[in-house]
């Protein structure tokens, strides 16, 4: 069993149920089963047409593109994909604006949120409407001030992505050393939300599974009881083709997906065991659990199930709209996948115009655009 992590016990013992999840993690589980209507699209592909009859109900806002780590599996650290930004609060609550209805917000994409100065005045916006917001977070400014603000905002489901179990680990995938920092903020998160009785934001750790890491997953559940957080996510990683740089580990060779071995498949299933014990919600990317997010499920059109471009947006900070946050990851530049600029045309116009049904239309067909030949392959949909 690895040992990278010094195990120290949580401040709180969760309280367990017949799952064997505290009450935290399984208020999770179960939230998590219902966020799964903004992954899924009702009706099977043969009823589906390159015009969604649907407002949409989930809008990625990429509150800014700048970041303050140079990941070795994210594009941005070897290219800019756009000027540098945070997107203007005028454009941010117009978007809001013209779906009134919208059910879910996500706060995030090439960029880390909380270097936005306003973030909780986002958060506080959206929730003011009855909307559904989360985040990820590399956790760097996670400190008392920024945390508290998200708490008083309302933020729903705070993920901090931190790849490791400890520190020489994290430094290798995340670019920078601030893993100590990190597990601090965390650890001081938890416990203000314990102080204040605040059940939200839901707290998650998730870990990027790569070769290099998996063997880190045990640990990282242990380091997540150890923090007070109560979920843990294995994430897909997706890759190039042809790598950005012969630093970057977003590379087949990395991936799990398809090619795990026996010995990687048996950490997932120590991690499992881990977390059954400590009452940790372990789970995957996608709405599915981790041995199942890697697994062989080879298919002659693996893009077919995707439902993304018939019920959400993705708009990055400059206004541009994409099809999903994981087009970014997928193939270098943004030109063969932008649907839309939502600083010269409205939502509406966007969701049905040209651009989009022709998206669409390809993904009904054995041509899909090109962003999504390999997707569910390579991401769990």
């Amino acid at each position: 069993m690895s040992s990278l992590f010094p195990i120290v016990a949580p401040a709180i013992k969760p309280e367990s149920n017949d799952s064997g999840l505290s009450a935290a993690a399984q208020a999770a589980e179960e939230e998590k089963n219902r966020m799964r209507r903004y992954f899924q699209k009702p009706g099977s592909q043969s009823e589906l047409s390159a015009v969604a009859e649907q407002e949409p109900v989930c809008l990625y806002l990429e509150t800014t593109n700048r970041c303050n780590l140079l990941c070795t599996t994210c594009p941005r650290t070897y290219e800019q994909l756009e000027p540098e930004a945070d997107m203007p609060w005028e454009l941010f609550t117009s978007l809001i604006d013209q779906y009134p209805r919208i059910a879910r917000v996500v706060l995030h994409g090439i960029g880390e949120p909380m270097l936005v100065k306003d973030i909780a005045q986002r958060v506080r916006y959206l929730k003011d409407r009855n909307i559904y917001v989360l985040f990820n977070t590399n956790g760097t400014l996670l400190n008392d001030a920024n945390g508290r603000a998200l708490i008083e905002a309302g933020l729903d489901e705070l993920r901090v992505s931190l790849d490791a179990a400890e520190s020489a680990m994290f430094q290798m995938v995340r670019g920078k050393d601030f893993f100590d920092r990190i597990v601090s903020n965390v650890r001081n998160f938890t416990h203000l939300q314990r102080e204040l009785g605040a059940p939200r934001p839901r707290v998650s750790l998730w870990l990027t599974g790569l070769r290099e890491t998996v063997s880190q997953l045990p640990n990282f559940v242990r380091l997540a009881h150890s923090i007070g957080v109560t979920e843990v996510y294995l994430q897909r990683l997706v890759f190039f083709d042809d790598p950005m740089s012969e630093q970057s580990l977003a590379r087949a060779e990395s991936a799990l997906f398809e090619h795990t071995s026996e010995d990687e498949h048996a950490m997932i299933r120590e991690a499992e065991t881990i977390a059954r014990e400590l009452g940790v919600l372990f789970s995957a990317s996608g709405a599915t659990d981790p041995g199942e997010s890697i697994r062989m499920q080879r298919t002659d059109n693996p893009w077919s199930l995707c439902r993304r471009p018939w019920s959400l947006m993705y708009i990055t900070a400059n206004g541009r709209v994409l099809p999903c946050c994981i087009a970014p990851f997928s193939m270098k530049g943004y030109g063969s996948f932008t649907l839309g600029d939502a600083t010269q045309h409205s939502l509406r116009e966007i969701w049905n115009g040209p651009a989009y049904q022709q998206f669409r239309e390809g993904l009904l067909t054995s041509s899909p655009p090109p962003a999504c030949v390999n997707c569910g392959l390579r991401w769990s949909l």
